[in-house]
């Protein structure tokens, strides 16, 4: 995976860690000594933000925290890459983003395994379910999900209750990789719906989140709806950077975070 760049854009100081193929944010951070790790999608990258939450706690806590979040990934990169899962099972503390079911392998369709969000091919079960739907031109979940509800809202509910039912494995898997201490990030953008899928994180609902409480330490939850403020972006991707969170509320998840983290360290 690469991490472009261009006239206006940041340096996100990519960097590896360990074994793993991925590309993380960094600069790299010294794991010799106990840290912090944080998995998730492009809100825990911190793209367009110059100083991403991950730094703010970092700075709150007086010790590393490892920024493992890549863009658009899901579960599903984390459960294919063992190097990564290895590194976050050693840290003192792993805090998970929760994105949405959409960008998970399912019974209906299957992802990228680096960018969750590409939608690669159907299964026999979909082109069953929506056999009028020419599938040919969809390349990414969002609009796969868009042109299924609008097809029809009904069978598209059997997709949906599919996808939380994977979400909920998937996401059980990934934090029994983790060590003890885990803490979920939501971030609620809940007041920006999609406006035929709903809110996001896509389909997460709180009764999966409590179906997870057994699982983890803690539940962090931070309304991140998008605020005009401090990015930096090139002038070709502002309205992609419209729709991540901003300096304000990388600070606002810091604030909330840091003493969560803090407590249990």
């Amino acid at each position: 995976m690469t991490i472009p760049a261009g006239a206006g854009a940041l340096d996100y100081f990519p960097c590896r860690y360990g074994a793993s193929r991925a590309v993380f944010r960094g600069p790299e951070r010294d794991l010799s000594r106990p840290y912090v790790a944080l998995l998730g999608g492009s809100a825990t990258f911190g793209k367009y933000v110059a100083t991403p939450f991950a730094d703010l706690v970092e700075q709150a806590l007086g010790q590393p925290v490892a920024n493992l979040g890549a863009q658009n990934a899901g579960p599903d990169f984390y459960l294919a890459d063992r190097a990564t899962l290895d590194i976050a099972a050693r840290a003192r503390v792993a805090v998970v983003q929760v994105t949405g079911a959409d960008t998970l392998s399912n019974p209906f369709y299957t992802v990228h395994a680096r960018r969750n969000d590409r939608f690669l091919a159907a299964s026999p079960a979909l082109r069953d379910l929506y056999p009028e739907v020419d599938l040919a031109d969809i390349h990414f979940t969002r609009h796969l999900l868009q042109v299924l509800y609008r097809t029809d809202p009904q069978r598209f509910q059997t997709v949906r209750q599919a996808l939380q039912v994977t979400w909920l494995a998937r996401t059980r898997q990934l934090l029994a990789h983790l060590p003890p201490r885990r803490v979920l990030l939501w971030l609620a953008d809940s007041a920006l719906p999609d406006a035929d899928l709903g809110p996001g994180p896509l389909f997460v609902d709180h009764a999966l989140l409590d179906a997870l409480r057994p699982a983890i330490a803690d539940l962090v939850m931070v309304d991140a709806v998008a605020t005009v403020d401090d990015r930096t972006c090139p002038e070709t991707e502002v309205a992609q950077a419209a729709s991540l969170p901003g300096a304000s509320v990388h600070a606002a998840i810091a604030a909330a975070l840091a003493p969560v983290v803090s407590g249990m360290i």
